[in-house]
């Protein structure tokens, strides 16, 4: 087994807390969730830069997913192992990278364009994954990745007649961090979801996990508050 940090094209070795260290920072992220009204929500670790060792750890310490963000990164972490638990794609999905991804996520949480929803289609007919999430731009901030609110029903539309399943909406919080605006951001992605009957909520990371439970999410994805600083990621 290898150590954290040493896999593909990741930076130099994650300085990421020991299990016993990932563990506790689990149990304060859970904590800090339930005394939000968060209780039950779905906690996806973020691995991202971090080696299959955090992977490893991850699952031991309760969390329900992990989460990736670079295709190559992920195939080449994931290569010859089976991780304890589900593997969500939540970065940038590019249309001419989904099938190197395709048998190794769970669920896609960045869908946002007819076109990914098309290549997910292709490859999950031959096995790949089928679950996903539409990601919804709800600052918008032109620098933010998402479909507009109004386009949710098509890219749906589109997805659900290709046989695939759409189990919600994931968003980002502002960029500069504002409060207000994070909240309003969060409020509306709950809101959209109930009005779409989507039982999946993702909204909600480090630096905010706690005012989206508060906001009715129902997924968070945490990578800082549980393995520290990122390590940078090589080229």
């Amino acid at each position: 087994m290898g150590t954290a940090g040493e896999t593909g094209k990741l930076g130099e070795a994650s300085k990421v807390p020991g299990a016993t260290g990932i563990a506790e920072n689990v149990a304060a992220v859970r904590a800090r969730l339930d005394a939000a009204g968060g209780s039950g929500i779905t906690l996806v670790a973020v691995t991202k830069t971090h080696g299959w060792d955090a992977v490893e750890a991850a699952f031991a310490a309760g969390c329900d997913a992990v989460g990736e963000n670079y295709v190559q990164e992920m195939v080449e972490k994931f290569a010859g192992r089976v991780p304890a638990g589900p593997v969500h794609m939540i970065g940038a999905i590019q249309s001419n990278k989904v099938r190197h991804a395709a048998r190794l996520v769970s669920l896609w949480q960045t869908v946002d364009r007819s076109s990914v929803v098309d290549e997910i289609s292709r490859r999950a007919a031959d096995g790949g994954c089928a679950d996903l999430l539409i990601q919804v731009n709800t600052t918008a901030e032109q620098s933010k990745s998402g479909c507009t609110p109004q386009e949710i029903d098509v890219l749906r539309g589109r997805a659900e007649a290709a046989g695939l399943s759409v189990r919600g909406l994931m968003t980002l919080g502002p960029t500069d961090g504002d409060t207000g605006a994070t909240e309003a951001a969060f409020r509306r992605l709950r809101s959209l979801c109930d009005s779409h009957g989507l039982a999946v909520c993702s909204m909600g990371m480090s630096g905010d996990f706690e005012m989206a439970a508060a906001c009715g999410s129902t997924m968070v994805r945490v990578g800082t508050a549980i393995f520290g600083a990122r390590p940078p990621r090589a080229d």
